[in-house]
């Protein structure tokens, strides 16, 4: 296969992952508590990211640097999965998945390094995001929105702030992917673990159908992931990169729908087209706009795309 196809085809394969993970993780904690769901993602992650880390030929040495932005973005990154996991069990994949692409829009708003201004279009691009998530939280018409609803909101936001904190913290400064992913993981799992302490039991005696459901969750949708989206960028363009990993939403429908035997009203699929619509307009809008200055140029290729990442 030629390289363009096979990286291309890696980001869709990265997309769709993420786009799943809704599904995994609302089906997993029918049977378990959140925090033992966290908890045990967080370790096989941890687990999986130190084997890499010591079967590399050629090993790096860790720098402080490492350790602490590692341990202050494990922090944050812990934030927006306990507010999406809980998020998703009281909601339905699809709209969960819909919901955190707000995360595209969101982003620009909260990175203002630089003193940069967006342009009007973009707050346009976000106030259909808004419209969309009205629909979306519709069932006959427009009401409040669920608790679970609410919570994949305020993740979308946390994220934001995420993803803002690793391009504030990361452009410019050698740092070891892994050596990262690994540090938040380790801190993720030291959080979770005395909070779900209690439910050690049951996590020990869960079925095979949910720890196959809590490997898929480790392995496919965090450290797959993350290890192929950075192989993959490195192979084309931020703007294809951004397009392709920006299909996540499309994806968590879908599997939501085929797989989780869920269904949209009317409302909501009108929700759906426009928050697509919208978070795809306003990306578009944000990467022209970063790449007309020489300091932003440089921002796009360390950080080449800010599609919001299933942790």
């Amino acid at each position: 296969m030629h390289v363009a196809r096979r990286t291309d085809a890696v980001l869709l394969l990265v997309a769709l992952v993420w786009g799943s993970s809704y599904l995994a993780a609302k089906t997993a904690t029918v049977t378990l508590p959140v925090l033992a769901v966290l908890f045990a993602r967080y370790a096989i992650s941890a687990l999986t990211c130190g084997a890499l880390v010591a079967s590399r030929r050629r090993r790096r040495r860790w720098t402080r640097a490492e350790v602490r932005v590692g341990s202050l973005l494990g922090g944050t990154q812990a934030a927006v999965l306990v507010l999406e996991t809980y998020g998703v069990a009281h909601t339905s994949a699809a709209n969960a998945g819909l919901i955190i692409s707000l995360t595209i829009v969101l982003t620009p708003l909260l990175d203002r390094t630089g003193g940069r201004r967006l342009p009007r279009t973009f707050f346009l691009a976000a106030g259909l995001c808004v419209v969309a998530v009205g629909l979306l939280t519709s069932s006959t018409g427009l009401h409040a929105p669920r608790p679970g609803d609410v919570l994949m909101l305020a993740a979308a936001v946390v994220r934001a702030g995420h993803v803002a904190l690793v391009g504030r913290l990361t452009v410019g400064r050698p740092m070891d992917p892994l050596h990262l992913t690994t540090a938040q993981t380790v801190v993720g799992s030291t959080l979770f673990l005395p909070l779900a302490f209690t439910h050690l039991p049951d996590l020990v005696h869960s079925s095979a159908t949910t720890w196959t459901q809590l490997i898929y969750l480790a392995l496919f949708c965090s450290v797959f992931a993350f290890l192929a989206q950075t192989w993959a960028v490195q192979g084309t363009s931020a703007s294809r990169a951004s397009l392709l990993l920006g299909t996540e939403p499309i994806w968590a429908v879908a599997i939501g729908i085929s797989v989780g035997g869920e269904r949209l009203t009317l409302w909501a699929t009108l929700g759906a087209v426009l928050m697509i619509a919208g978070t795809y307009w306003g990306q578009a809008i944000e990467r022209t706009h970063r790449t007309t200055t020489p300091r932003t140029e440089k921002e796009d290729e360390a950080c080449p795309t800010m599609t919001p990442t299933s942790a």
